[in-house]
């Protein structure tokens, strides 16, 4: 009897430790960001590609924006000078900056379609002519220097909920491991849904700097905008000065019978 009851000890206790082994949950050995990117599903791994897809992006135009702007800048505040300088449009050859260069030779161009002696009478409708066309290449230079921060405005807004959307479907598989697992132990729950959490941090990450960045841009093209301001009044100064002397010219000729 003793031997039986021993043996029926002994199966109990195996059955127990069986059981046991049977119920307890296979956890990662690290819980890392390497691991918890691995073992995530398809859906969140797409949406954490998608996140580092635009993070990359944003990188990308950032260096170009602040490459494009500040040589803009540059030849521009070069261009101000050579106009404050000249007393007419003849002695401004070659400016720095491929707008005001522009609004010189439309300048140009206006001014030329009459013969000096007639510039005088048609000073108004010159200058007229001049101010929109010069308008006009505001707008384009203005256009091409805020191309690509429609991408980054877009990236900041949208990248938070990318990343939630990667976190509720994260969360829910969670619930449907717990469910499946029968366990509401915390040691099973944690995994999935740090590995959900993770998404947001991945949008969190690549908003912030697309928001900075678009923001950092925007100022840098206003500056240059107000710069180019400057320089279209100028070429404008420049250009009804040159009027004033030829329509002067012609009255003193015409006073002196010439």
């Amino acid at each position: 009897m003793s031997r039986n009851r021993v043996a029926i000890v002994s199966a109990f206790l195996l059955l127990t430790a069986a059981a046991h082994v049977h119920a307890s949950p296979v956890l990662p050995s690290a819980l890392t960001v390497e691991s918890m990117v691995s073992q995530a599903d398809w859906v969140v791994k797409g949406v954490m590609a998608v996140l580092v897809l635009s993070s990359v992006a944003t990188l990308s135009i950032w260096i170009y924006k602040v490459w494009e702007v500040l040589t803009q800048r540059r030849a521009m505040a070069r261009s101000l000078v050579l106009l404050a300088s000249a007393s007419g449009l003849s002695e401004v050859r070659e400016l720095p900056d491929t707008a005001a260069q522009a609004m010189m030779r439309l300048a140009r161009q206006e001014a030329g379609r009459y013969p000096p002696a007639q510039r005088g009478g048609h000073a108004e409708g010159v200058k007229e002519r001049a101010v929109a066309l010069i308008q006009r290449v505001e707008a384009g230079q203005q256009r091409r220097l805020s191309r690509g921060l429609s991408v980054l405005g877009s990236i900041g807004a949208a990248a938070p909920f990318i990343g939630l959307f990667g976190t509720v479907w994260g969360i829910m598989n969670s619930f449907i491991g717990i469910a499946q697992a029968q366990t509401t132990n915390l040691a099973v729950v944690a995994p999935g849904i740090a590995e959900a959490l993770l998404t947001t941090a991945f949008g969190l990450v690549a908003a912030i700097p697309a928001v900075l960045a678009y923001n950092a841009a925007v100022r840098a093209v206003g500056g240059y905008r107000v710069r180019m301001n400057d320089a279209a009044a100028q070429v404008m100064c420049l250009l009804s000065r040159e009027l004033e002397v030829e329509g002067g010219t012609r009255k003193v000729g015409v006073v002196h019978g010439l």
